[in-house]
Parts: structure tokens; sequence; C-alpha cells
């Protein structure tokens, strides 16, 4: 008997916010979860924060629930299922309160009390409606598995997570080892970042699973015919404006390049907290009028600029925070257009990288060294044929989306016997 989509076994992923622009491996993940034939329903802790979105989300079937977002302002909202739930199910509430209790002592943050309310919201007034989600899986390993993991205590149902860069190195390590021993399973998008969260895990049997984020290989084709570099060179960073990219390295080294008289245009795409500093760096230093800034773009802009570009540069740092990069979406993306790239030896950066091979790496945190080897890619044809080939190959053979996230799928489908018609 065919059953319907109401009746199917669902994957209910919990997202801190969607749909977002610098989260597209998050929607392409569910669009081709969705083509292998797994349900998804989104549950979001927060509504989009951009007008526009990629076109890829245009195409997700996902039913989407938007979890009430702010403590004070949305308390009435949480408040009813809250205790709705206490009254209905009281010792499986008053253990995750306990569980509540002992993070919130741990952090003293409010945001404890938040993820629980959250989680009898989740669990109360929409999980107890929707008997097609058998398993919750959050997106990255600070707030959205903290409601995962306390919904999962309340409704019964298991929980997994993907953890990513700066929710795994700012996190409280006591409070992620406690999510990662409840979790049926944890996934990441590097290796440097398995190797961290096993540190982490101690003991812990939970399995731990590498998975990159691939990319749509057919949208970021190569040229047909290699483009030829040519004073004024095209020079282009794509990033959030935070402290982890390194920005006012990249200015530095701008600068020096500058010195040695080599005519450039630098293409700066992306926004965020550090934009009115880096504005006035810009300035200060003498490159606005070298300097294009377009703040956030749609993906086939990024496209276009990727495609018109002859260099790619990331300055990429550890913040104080302790905040860093995994591997930068639009790293893999130049690659896969032949768009030679210049990056830091931060986190997991070489494992796209491959200095010399696949594009050239230097320390963090040293503007000379960034701005020799920019100076190198963009002058040594040689060099350049060599990682355009290897780099375009690396990210064919290592990061093609529609396999990884097959691979991802197989893993759903062995920590969740319903994908799989047990």
């Amino acid at each position: 008997m065919t059953m319907t989509p109401a009746q199917q076994p669902t994957l209910g992923m919990i997202l801190k916010g969607y749909p977002r622009i610098s989260e597209t491996f998050i929607s392409n993940e569910i669009l081709v979860l969705e083509r292998l034939g797994i349900p998804v329903r989104i549950f979001s802790m927060r509504l989009p924060r951009e007008s526009f979105c990629h076109d890829s989300v245009k195409e997700i079937q996902a039913r989407v629930d938007y979890l009430p977002t702010d403590l004070w302002l949305d308390f009435p909202r949480l408040l009813l299922p809250t205790t709705l739930y206490a009254m209905a199910r009281p010792s499986r509430f008053l253990a995750a309160l306990a569980r509540a209790g002992t993070r919130f002592q741990r952090t003293r943050s409010l945001g404890t009390l938040k993820h629980l309310m959250q989680g009898c919201y989740l669990s109360q007034h929409l999980l107890e409606k929707s008997p097609e989600v058998v398993h919750l899986h959050a997106h990255f390993a600070h707030s959205p598995s903290s409601v995962a993991m306390f919904a999962s205590m309340l409704s019964g149902l298991p929980f997994s997570f993907t953890a990513h860069a700066k929710d795994i190195y700012t996190s409280n390590p006591a409070q992620l080892q406690e999510k990662i021993k409840e979790a049926e399973m944890v996934v990441t998008c590097t290796q440097h970042n398995v190797e961290y969260l096993r540190s982490i895990a101690g003991t812990t049997a939970t399995p731990l699973h590498c998975v990159y984020h691939g990319i749509d290989l057919r949208l970021f084709a190569p040229p047909a015919v290699p483009k030829q570099t040519a004073p004024p060179f095209r020079i282009l960073t794509v990033a959030r404006l935070t402290e982890k990219k390194g920005l006012p390295d990249i200015l530095k080294a701008l600068v020096l390049l500058r010195e040695q008289q080599l005519p450039f245009q630098f293409t700066l795409i992306g926004d965020g907290d550090d934009r009115d500093e880096l504005m006035a760096q810009i300035v200060a230093c003498g490159l606005r009028e070298q300097t294009r800034w377009l703040g956030t773009l749609p993906h086939h802009r990024v496209i276009e600029e990727l495609r018109n570009a002859d260099l790619f540069v990331l300055g990429c740092r550890i913040a104080a925070s302790g905040d860093r990069d995994g591997i930068p979406n639009v790293l893999v993306e130049s690659l896969a257009m032949a768009l030679p790239a210049v990056g830091t030896r931060v986190s997991a950066l070489p494992e796209i990288l491959h200095n010399e091979e696949t594009g050239l790496t230097v320390p963090p945190d040293n503007p000379a060294a960034l701005a020799e080897a920019m100076m190198r890619l963009l002058n040594d044809q040689e060099l350049r044929a060599r990682v355009r080939a290897a780099g375009q190959r690396h990210v064919a053979e290592n990061f093609d989306n529609q396999v990884l996230i097959e691979r991802l799928a197989e893993l759903y489908r062995q920590a969740i016997p319903q994908l799989r018609g047990d």
C-alpha cells in the first residue's frame, strides 16, 4: 500500500534560521535528500534575515515551521506549551528541567531556558501532531542541537546533529561532550573537526562521521578556454565581514602589492558585523579607488564574479573567541571553476588547499606572506596552470555534493530504521 506524504517516515531538521544565504550547503542537502526519497520537515529557530534566497531553496518541498525566537518577546507563546507539556508528562519534563539546570550552572546563559522551552514548544505544539517525524537532526552544535537534545528528551525521538565551525570551537566543551554522548550520531564537515570532537568526546561510543560540504559541480563549471590574466588583475574575496575571515590582513597585503606597482582591482562580496571598520580601513589604506564592495549577493552573481576573477584570496585566522573556519564553500567553488586561490593554514583549509598543488597556503596573520603568494599566482603562469588543473580535479573527486549527500543519506538510513523500512 502506498503511503501518503503525511504517513512517510520523515526527518525533522532543526535549523537556526531558514533560509539563509550563507548556508547554501544546508538547502542543497535538504533538496538532494528529498530527491533521494527522504522526506524532510524543517523547524527553524529564526525567520530569514535576507529578503532573497538561492534558487535551490525554491525547489525544496519540505514544510517549514518557525519556533518562537525571543525568550522575552515570545514568552507567552513559549510558556503555554511548556506548561501543558509539564502537566501531561511531569517525569519527562522534570528530567529535562534538571538537565537544563546543570547546563545553566556551567554557562550561566538564559539561552538554556529558552532552548528547553523551545523543545517543549516543538514537542507539545508540533511533534505531537506529526507522527510522521521519526528522528530529529540539528544543523550546528550550539543552539539548534540544544533544542534537538531537549526535544529528544521530551518527545522520545532520537536525535543527531551536524557540527560545522564556530559552533564547535566556541561551545563549552562539557556541553558539547554531553550532546555527543546523547546523540545517535554526529556528522561534521572536515577531518580537522572530527579529530577535535574525538578529543572532546573521550570514550563516548557515538559515531563521528566526516562528510564534506560538497557543491553542485554543474553550477561551477570552469571556462571552456582558460582565462588569460592581464593587468589590472582582478582579485576576489567572498566572505562574511567578521574577525575570523582575516580581511584586514588581505587589505594590508593589497597595500604591499600596490607598493610593488602591481595593477589590480579588488572585489569584496559579503557583509557582517565588522563592515564599518573594514570600510574605514579601505579608505585609510588608500584602496578606495581599487576596491568594489558589493555586499551580499545571490548565488548567480557570485558565480559571475568568480568567472571574471584572476585570483581568489582568503586570510582566515582564529578569532579571539576561538571561532574559525572549516572549509569555506566559496573556496571549493573557486577551485571548481579553475580560479587559483590563496588561503591560510588555519583549521581545515589545508584539506582543500594543498600547498603548491591545488593552491597556495601561508601562515595566518602574515600580510607579507599573503602578498607574496598572491603575486606568485598572478604572475607565474606555469604555477597557475598546475594549481588550476589539480584544484579542479581535487574538487571533482572529493566535493561532489550529489555523491556526498548520497553518503549522508545512507548514514541517516543506518541510524534511522524507519527510513530504510525495517
